[in-house]
């Protein structure tokens, strides 16, 4: 009588919160002593609640947070109230690779293009999986290399380009924009290869775009395009409907014309590829077209490899060019067995035989943190358990599990001296050893899931880097900042917008 007593002289407002402390308190006691996950060692903050990771997503630095909690928690750490993150190389072959890998996590789905599911965004492997056959032929190595002309032209226009841009920027300030042209030739190989035409990027006019954009840097038009998608990263991990409410607000508050604009070249440029495709011509959106999908959703897959090609490729041929301006004693290396091979082969020869062309490729996706965070999947219906450092750690069914590429690849105990650039561990290392380090390795992520270009990636920077080393268009540049500074969403965003160059006659750090 004296509870009802209570609770009839109290307001709505003080029945409303008292339920709600009370909830709160008991959603926190169970999190921290009862939920299935609380053996496993994590900040408290993060055993509690997912904002402060949320938070840490949003500004940018989530991937180096997760490496420094493993520094303090050890190889796998609770990062959230149903997530774990794993530094140990040997979970990515079960979560990954076995079997097909865990299912993708809901929030991939953030990354749906116009309403359809992506093939990199489909959570779903019985609807990925007659989408992605359709297409798989055109990404093995074989076929690959039989249109390798076409490949081998963007090259040579991009080498061009950069040695023009070279020879204007001397008479000015000697920087440039290295990371605008790789993302040029990015987005045209990409779509000469796959749709049978070529974007044009390398061809238009970048100083016209710089005096007519509102903060005066270098752009493609279909910079904004991209920019846009990887901005969408920061919100990567939401519930899929925060995440859309979220986006909504974020066009209204932020959008800018010049996105808009570059939004619109890019979709006039995939509406007029797939209007011209046919139903089984070989091209990416004619397979699409065969395999039943409306020219609707053909386009947003050819959307998704657009941007996917020209980011990641971009950021790691740039990367590929700024650490061998760096390290002036690689390029020396490097442009060593591009001129003996030249001189030996003088009808040609195929640079993916140069071992140190190779590991200097391999070298820079090891360095570039195209996609630096973690990639999660979803623990399936009978559980897993994982045993590192002589520890078994289960996992319920829905526990959210990943590893991160930043955490991986910068692990001393595997790569000996991490930070530096240092292409001869990939030639040097004891075979043992050099097992471990690939087994680490996922610049394209692991599994049927990775990244379906790869191999057209591996070969389009690999033709890049021969090319500009032959050519000699590196020749004296030096980098203008020591260090590149990521902001580290999904896929990787620089600091400043750019990666830059210099060829003024200086100084210590430069190609010699």
């Amino acid at each position: 009588m004296v509870l009802l007593s209570l609770i009839g002289s109290a307001s709505l407002t003080s029945i409303i919160l008292v339920g709600l402390c009370f909830g709160a308190t008991t959603l926190a006691f169970y999190r921290l002593f009862k939920h299935p996950i609380t053996k496993i060692p994590g900040p408290t903050i993060c055993c509690l609640t997912s904002l402060w990771m949320h938070y840490h997503i949003y500004i940018g630095d989530e991937a180096t947070r997760i490496t420094e909690l493993h520094k303090i928690y050890g190889p796998v750490v609770r990062v959230a109230p149903n997530e774990v993150c794993i530094a140990d190389g040997a979970a990515i072959a079960p979560i990954y690779v076995e079997k097909g890998g865990f299912p993708k996590a809901e929030c991939y789905r953030n990354f749906d293009i116009d309403g359809f599911a992506s093939l990199f965004s489909e959570t779903f492997k019985q609807i990925r999986a007659p989408k992605a056959k359709s297409v798989m032929p055109l990404f093995s190595t074989t076929n690959i290399r039989k249109s390798e002309q076409l490949l081998t032209a963007a090259v040579g226009q991009f080498v061009a380009r950069l040695r023009r841009e070279r020879s204007k920027s001397i008479l000015v300030d000697g920087n440039v924009d290295i990371l605008v042209l790789t993302r040029g030739l990015a987005i045209d190989a990409v779509s000469s290869y796959l749709f049978g035409k070529s974007y044009g990027a390398l061809d238009e006019d970048v100083e016209q775009r710089s005096a007519k954009s509102t903060d005066g840097k270098s752009n493609l038009s279909a910079g904004k395009f991209v920019d846009a998608f990887v901005g969408v990263g920061r919100f990567f991990y939401l519930p899929n409907w925060i995440f859309l409410l979220t986006e909504l607000l974020s066009e209204k508050l932020y959008g800018t014309q010049e996105t808009e604009e570059s939004m619109s070249n890019v979709d006039r440029f995939v509406t007029g590829v797939v209007k011209e495709a046919q139903a089984g011509d070989g091209s990416f959106p004619g397979c699409m077209l065969q395999a039943g999908l409306t020219p609707k959703e053909v386009a947003a897959q050819c959307k998704d490899l657009l941007f996917a090609g020209t980011d990641s490729t971009g950021m790691n041929l740039a990367t590929f060019c700024w650490q061998l301006a760096r390290n002036p004693d690689v390029y020396t290396v490097l442009r060593s067995e591009i001129t003996d091979a030249h001189a030996k082969n003088p009808s040609g020869f195929d640079p993916m035989t140069l071992p140190y062309l190779r590991a200097c490729v391999r070298e820079a996706l090891r360095l570039s943190m195209a996609n630096p965070t973690r990639l999660p999947r979803v623990v399936p219906s009978l559980g897993w358990t994982f045993h590192s450092e002589g520890q078994a750690h289960h996992f319920p069914a829905g526990t959210i599990v990943s590893v991160q590429m930043l955490t991986l690849h910068h692990n001393p105990t595997i790569f000996k001296d991490p930070y530096s650039f240092r292409p001869e561990r990939w030639l040097d290392t004891p075979k043992e050893a050099l097992q471990l380090m690939l087994r680490d390795f996922i610049p394209f992520g692991a599994g049927s899931r990775q990244c379906i270009a790869r191999n057209l990636a591996t070969l389009e920077l690999t033709l890049a880097g021969e090319a500009l080393i032959a050519d000699g268009v590196l020749e004296g540049a030096r980098v203008v900042h020591d260090k590149l500074n990521l902001i580290e969403w999904f896929n990787s965003h620089v600091k400043g917008d750019s990666i830059m160059l210099n060829w003024q006659p200086d100084n210590s750090k430069q190609c010699l």
